[in-house]
């Protein structure tokens, strides 16, 4: 009877063999297959050059509005905007856009200064910086004594709104004080900072010292306002 339980044993442990050995040979046959399979799916997923989550998320959109550039760009960049073709800020003011006047004259202790006034009187808003240039003449036209000389001012862009001013200071010691030798003006010829071409007005401030002692006149950097 022992003989007879051994050999019932030992035949059913040969299919178990045969069966480790087959999911062995198996095993090895497919082994370039584990990285596709489920334990080593994170790792492949990881990448973004194979997912297309990844790609899509980390891409940059590509729906219609990215796909035309110009309808979505900033206003800035619209250059077809009217305030960006006619003078929107940062344009210069041109002479052709501009008023000139002398303010209220402002007494100093033995000087006069004179405010000069630049007004916008075009429909677009403008800028202007640094000094105006100036030159006092008869009435033939010819300028009386040198050019005025610059103040040391640090000069700043002002925004000239349609209808909004900006001043700068004409300075000179006053002749009955210094004995400098005077001229009686008929006008003073203002050029906006930057422009060639001149405003005319009328002066009627009395006489201006054109020669002598202390004879110099002076011009400030334009400022915001009207210098009252």
């Amino acid at each position: 009877m022992g003989p007879a339980r051994v050999f019932p044993s030992l035949h059913r442990a040969t299919p178990l063999v045969g069966a480790v050995a087959l999911l062995g040979l198996l095993t090895a046959c497919g082994g370039g297959g584990d990285s596709a399979g489920a334990v080593q799916t994170p790792a492949d997923t990881g990448g973004t050059a194979t997912s297309p989550a990844a790609t899509d998320t980390g891409g940059p959109p590509t729906g219609p509005a990215t796909s035309e550039p110009g309808t979505t760009g900033p206003p800035s960049v619209d250059t077809t905007s009217p305030a960006t073709q006619s003078g929107g800020p940062g344009t210069r003011c041109h002479t052709s856009q501009l008023r000139a006047s002398i303010g209220r004259p402002s007494p100093g202790a033995g000087q006069r200064n004179f405010p000069i006034v630049l007004t916008n009187t075009g429909d677009h808003t403008c800028t202007v910086r640094g000094y105006p240039g100036a030159a006092f003449v008869d009435a033939a036209g010819k300028q009386l004594g040198p050019d005025p000389k610059r103040s040391p001012d640090t000069p700043t862009t002002v925004t000239l709104t349609p209808g909004g001013s900006a001043w700068a200071g004409l300075t000179f010691a006053s002749p009955e004080i210094s004995g400098a030798r005077t001229a009686l003006p008929k006008s003073l010829l203002v050029t906006p900072p930057d422009e060639r071409d001149s405003l005319k007005v009328a002066w009627t401030a009395g006489e201006v010292p054109v020669a002598g002692n202390e004879s110099s006149v002076f011009l400030t950097v334009v400022q915001p306002g009207t210098g009252g």
